[in-house]
This record gives structure tokens, C-alpha cells and sequence, in this order.
């Protein structure tokens, strides 16, 4: 029986799974990466990956790579609830303008299919020197105090072998049979609905009436699901409800009911199109979430310990964005340079967050089944806010005294507090602007503001001590960076003097301002070590 030894072994080749590969990689990990399928996914599935994945993106260099994919509905915004596309519009949601993102990021969004960033991912994952395996199924896991040991089958060949990891990344879907393997529960709503996806060419112009959605969700008494354009002209897919307790089935989807349910979600009775073969398999809306993220060795990210509808489009983000938590950490305690705490710290950090986005996302879908938009209004989170807003409540940051517990924080007027994302902020430099969130991805970030005194050659001293990677950008006049009117101060909450510790994923780990007591350069010391776990 073959056998394999690797850093860190990932299952499942989607989105959070060839993301986690990538980020590993840039980390300077080569992990290895089986999926059960024979590959990528050809359907669309997600499409829209925001503008705080697109930043994890731009830090490990495939921004551009990612945006030279995206769909051609690249330019749609409208997210709507109508009774039929033809008919009343119920309501449509707020959506944050490139201008608004662009105070607070040096990104955007992107809309861009799974079918295409899929392949995106794989291709730099491998050049990278990940081991990229399809094909392949995990049939069980042995996990101890050393590492895990992975009974795989390659299921072109039906070839058994053994993988041995150090540590493994669940990324293996919502149904995850590593999950079930590993014992860890779930909670939550579960299945909402079924349904079943089909291919249809039509002209939708007049029902359009000039609008450019990215999705339309439709509820009317003859068909409850979502219509979406996939090339902006003639060609759509829509999302049927079907209800298995009322003895309904994937395979009754004739071509003949298939043309009346378009025609219904459409409103035009007489619509002329086209149905293609509904190849795309029964799926389900649900929503749960893990009920812990880790055990000693196994880390599940993605649909694996979350799922939740898409209405938001909150899933794919939320599932690259632990892997990017995640993959740091692996590294510097993979190194030897952080202890085995730190990666405690990913189940504290990410599953309040999880919970937080499943929560929006099924408010939202309450909104899609025919809930009043003004009933959940009230507890409503705007997009820009639960991109970029969320905070942790505990985990790998020296918290600060009185710190809000709130999830969430209003990314507009940022706290910049231990535990939340670093703002952006464009800085003025020798070759023109910059964000301040590119400084971020590589290692710690210690910002200084000009006033500070020089305290910070003993933090670079310890950290090549600890053997972590760490940069000091003094920012202000005469320095090589310097900011417009005080705004670093400002944004990042600080008096003449203060420092701001950023993490490798752009997270604050330790803040202080002038006048704290006692020695600053032993308390950032202190900050980083306990980030590390090295206390």
C-alpha cells in the first residue's frame, strides 16, 4: 500500500478547500489536496465573492487573476424579491455602491462563477507545489497526540493508500463525511427546502424592464424559486422549490413542467424559450452550523461547518475567509514558531461569525419566501457590514479593557480594536498611494505613528528571536509612508504615539496610544507572544 506524508492534508477540492491550498502555499506550506470528484465543478453555483475575500485574494497575488474569470453579469446589481420577474416587485435589496467600498477597501466585488474560479484556484495551487489530488476518497481517519493518519481510495484505479498529516482541514462539503467521521455535531435550522435546477434560453428583456439583476427571487402560488442570468442576454438558470412531503420529486421536472414553471416565474403566459437538459442534481437550502470548528488535529471550514442559504451571498466568502484565518496559523505553528494554542484560536474566532452570517442569511430567505421586508428590517445587517464589520470576541489579540462584545461593528466609522479588521486607509508614498491593507499578508505589520518614540528596534529584535516575521511602518511626515491630515490617527484610533499590531490575515492583535503605563515596547512584546502562544 502506498503511503504519503504531508504538512497538512485538505479535503475537498471547492472553493474554501483550492483556497486553503493557496493560502497554505503562500505561507510556505505544500499541502495536499484530494477531492472525490473527477473534478472541478462545471456548474455555476456560487458567483459573487465580496470585496473582503477579494482583499485575501490581492494579499497572496491573484486579484487580477481572479477579476480576468468573472462573469458577464460582472455588472449587474440588482438583488430583487418580485412576484414574477413581468409582475410586482416586492422589494429590492440595498446594496452598497463601488464608491461607499471604496472608502473602506482598495477591492470590490466580483462576480465570478464557481465553474470558473474553481479551475483559477487549482491551477495556481499546483504551480505553487500543492499536491493536487481528484478522484480521491477519504474512507477514514485515526487521529493522535502525533498527527492523522487518511485511508484513501483513488477511485479511477481503486487503488488504496495512506496519507499522513500533521494536520487536516475538513473542507468537504455540507454533507461532510469527515465531520460525520470525527463525531461533531451540528445545530441549526437544517433542510428549508428542496429543490431542483435547470438551463433555459429566453428572451427577458421586456420583463426585465431595464433592470440588471444578479438574482431574482420569485414567490407567486404557481413557483417559488430564483431566476439568474448566466451570460446577461438569453441564457438563465432557475432554482425551483420542490416538496418531497407532498409526494413531489426531483424526476417529475418534465420539459413540459419545466416550460410552465419558467413561464410563471417569468409572468409572460406565452414566453417563447428553450429548456436544456436539467442536468444539475436535487439540491437543498439549509442552514447549521458545526458545533465546534476543530478537534486536536482536524479543522472543518467551509460548507463543512457552516451552510447556510444563499440569499446574501454569504457562503463562499465565509468559507475562504476561515481558510485564510486558518492557514497562517498552520504555518507558524507548523514552523515551530507559534505553540499549538494559536490554533485554538479558530474555532473561537470563526464560529461566532458563522453564526452571525447564517442568522442574516436566513432572514434574508425569510424575506425570498414572503416574509415583510419591514418584520426583519430591524435586524437586518447591510452587506458592507457583514463583509468587513465582523469582530472576534476572543482568540488570538491582546483584547482591550471595555471592549464592546458586539459581533459586529459599523465598517464606515471602524474601532480598529484588538480582534476587528485592520482599516483601510490610502497612504501617500514615494511611488504614489497605497492601502494600507496591502502592507498586510506577509508576516506581522507594527504601524507607528511618527510621534512614537524608538521603541520598536527591541520588538524587531524578538521577533527574529521567535523566529516571525515582522515589519515596522512609521507613518506620518518625514517618514516613507505618511497619511493626509492626521487620518492614520484617526482611523486607526490612536493619539500622537500610538501602534497598532496587525496579524498576517490584516486582524488587529494589540493597539496602544500614547500615555499608556509602563513600558511600551514590553507590552507590544508581550501582545506578540501571546499571539503566538509563546507566553
Amino acid at each position: 500500500m502506498k503511503q504519503h506524508r504531508t504538512p497538512v492534508l485538505i479535503v475537498g477540492g471547492g472553493l474554501t478547500g483550492l483556497s486553503a491550498a493557496v493560502f497554505l502555499a503562500h505561507h510556505g506550506i505544500a499541502a495536499t489536496l484530494v477531492e472525490r470528484h473527477p473534478d472541478t465543478s462545471i456548474h455555476p453555483k456560487a458567483r459573487a465573492i465580496n470585496p473582503r475575500t477579494m482583499e485575501l485574494y490581492r494579499a497572496v497575488g491573484m486579484e487580477e487573476r481572479v477579476r480576468a474569470g468573472r462573469s458577464p453579469i460582472s455588472g449587474n446589481t440588482d438583488l430583487v424579491h418580485v412576484e414574477s420577474l413581468a409582475g410586482k416587485e416586492r422589494v429590492r435589496m440595498p446594496s452598497a455602491s463601488p464608491e461607499d467600498i471604496g472608502r473602506i477597501s482598495p477591492t470590490q466585488w466580483t462576480l465570478i462563477d464557481q465553474n470558473q474560479l474553481e479551475p483559477i484556484l487549482r491551477e495556481r495551487a499546483v504551480e505553487a507545489g500543492a499536491d493536487v489530488r481528484f478522484s480521491t476518497r477519504v474512507d477514514g481517519l485515526q487521529e493522535d497526540a502525533e498527527g492523522v493518519l487518511a485511508h484513501t481510495t483513488d477511485l479511477s484505479t481503486g487503488e488504496s493508500s495512506q496519507i499522513h498529516a500533521r494536520y487536516v482541514i475538513a473542507a468537504d462539503g455540507s454533507r461532510s463525511p469527515l465531520r460525520e467521521m470525527l463525531g461533531i455535531g451540528a445545530h441549526g435550522r437544517g433542510t428549508i427546502t428542496n429543490l431542483v435546477s435547470f438551463f433555459f434560453e429566453a428572451d427577458l428583456t421586456q420583463a426585465l424592464r431595464g433592470r440588471r439583476i444578479i438574482a431574482a427571487y420569485v414567490n407567486n402560488p404557481e413557483v417559488r424559486g430564483t431566476v439568474i442570468p448566466i451570460d446577461n442576454d438569453r441564457r438563465w438558470v432557475i432554482n425551483v422549490s420542490f416538496f418531497p412531503e407532498q409526494g413531489q420529486r426531483a424526476e417529475d421536472f418534465t420539459e413540459e413542467r419545466c416550460t410552465a414553471l419558467v413561464r410563471a416565474a417569468v409572468g409572460v403566459p406565452d414566453l417563447p424559450l428553450k429548456i436544456e437538459s436539467a442536468d444539475m442534481p436535487a439540491w437543498d437550502i439549509s442552514a447549521r452550523v458545526a458545533d465546534t470548528f476543530a478537534t486536536r488535529r482536524v479543522f472543518v471550514a467551509g460548507d463543512a461547518a457552516h451552510v447556510m442559504p444563499p440569499t446574501g451571498a454569504f457562503g463562499a466568502s465565509t468559507g475562504i475567509q476561515d481558510a485564510y484565518n486558518l492557514a497562517w496559523k498552520l504555518a507558524l505553528v507548523l514552523s515551530g514558531t507559534a505553540g499549538p494554542g494559536l490554533l485554538e484560536s479558530y474555532d473561537a474566532e470563526r464560529r461566532p461569525v458563522a453564526e452571525e452570517t447564517v442568522r442574516q442569511a436566513m432572514l434574508r430567505f425569510a424575506v425570498r419566501e414572503g416574509k415583510q421586508y419591514q418584520d426583519v428590517a430591524a435586524e437586518l445587517l447591510d452587506e458592507t457590514t457583514m463583509t468587513f464589520g465582523y469582530c472576534y470576541r476572543s482568540g488570538a489579540f491582546a483584547a482591550e479593557e471595555g471592549a464592546p462584545d458586539a459581533i459586529v461593528e459599523d465598517p464606515a466609522h471602524p474601532s480598529a480594536r484588538p480582534g476587528a479588521r485592520a482599516p483601510h486607509l490610502q497612504l501617500d508614498g514615494p511611488e504614489g498611494p497605497v492601502s494600507v491593507i496591502d502592507l498586510y499578508g506577509d508576516g506581522f505589520t507594527l504601524l507607528v505613528d511618527e510621534a512614537a518614540g524608538r521603541w520598536t528596534g527591541a520588538v524587531e529584535r524578538e521577533a527574529e528571536r521567535l523566529g516571525v516575521a515582522l515589519k515596522v511602518v512609521r507613518i506620518g511626515r518625514g517618514t516613507r509612508l505618511w497619511d493626509q491630515d492626521g487620518s492614520f490617527r484617526r482611523r486607526y484610533g490612536l493619539l500622537a504615539g500610538g501602534a497598532v499590531l496587525v496579524r498576517p490575515d490584516g486582524f488587529v492583535g494589540w493597539r496602544t496610544t500614547a500615555g499608556r503605563s509602563g513600558p511600551v515596547d514590553q507590552a507590544a512584546i508581550d501582545a506578540l507572544r501571546g499571539v503566538l502562544d509563546r507566553v
